[in-house]
């Protein structure tokens, strides 16, 4: 699979970053900013740089009016989908600001239907969307400890399965006003998490990625 790393102007996991390898790199506005501090030189800088207060002097800038109906997140993921990407790994991307965020997960679940994966990295966490029509299930190997949550995005998600967990589910329908997946809890057996129809959002914790994988 070919990754992209987009990095956003808002808290960023560095450490996480520095232990990935990755195809390419987009920085997306003041995460140009995150990526200097660290010493990292990006493919591609995208953004309408009204965080970051000015253009960078990079090669392969991509400048948007600040007056836009899409963020500078959402067209730095459209770059990446369009240069053939099919696995994105989004950081400085979960906000303080709650709405932010939320716009985040519905990004998520967009490119899921166009069947890329998407992974929004956070402190401790990683969030991404399942979709039963394109990319619906996740596995892990065993992992000894720690949650796991998942919740419709859609008004509802059908064929939920989660094995492998302390909290098994079979063919569960999960709507999208009833908060049945929480909390999840890692047992140390390996993990599958799929869905048939509709979009899930699995988050689970930052030390279960190494023991990641992704299935059809």
């Amino acid at each position: 699979m070919a990754t992209c790393a987009l990095v956003g102007a808002v808290e960023f996991n560095a450490e996480h970053f520095a232990s990935q390898r990755f195809d390419f790199v987009i920085a997306v506005d003041a995460g140009y900013a995150h990526l200097e501090k660290i010493g990292v030189a990006a493919d591609l800088v995208v953004g309408d740089f009204d965080s970051l207060g000015y253009v960078p002097a990079h090669p392969n800038v991509e400048t948007h009016p600040s007056h836009k109906d899409a963020s500078d997140i959402e067209l730095a993921m459209d770059r990446a989908a369009e240069e053939g990407f099919d696995t994105l790994v989004v950081y400085g991307c979960m906000s303080g600001r709650l709405d932010h965020t939320y716009g985040m997960l519905q990004l998520l679940a967009r490119f899921a239907r166009r069947g890329l994966r998407v992974f929004a990295i956070g402190d401790t966490f990683a969030v991404c969307a399942l979709e039963g029509s394109r990319c619906g299930t996740l596995r892990f190997d065993a992992v000894e400890s720690g949650t796991l949550s998942t919740f419709a995005l859609t008004d509802a998600a059908r064929g939920v399965d989660e094995a492998g967990l302390e909290y098994p589910l079979d063919k569960a329908t999960l709507s999208n006003d009833e908060p049945l997946g929480v909390s999840n809890e890692f047992i140390g057996e390996p993990v599958t998490v799929s869905v048939e129809e509709g979009t899930l959002l699995v988050f689970f914790p930052l030390h279960a990625w190494s023991a990641m994988s992704l299935g059809e």
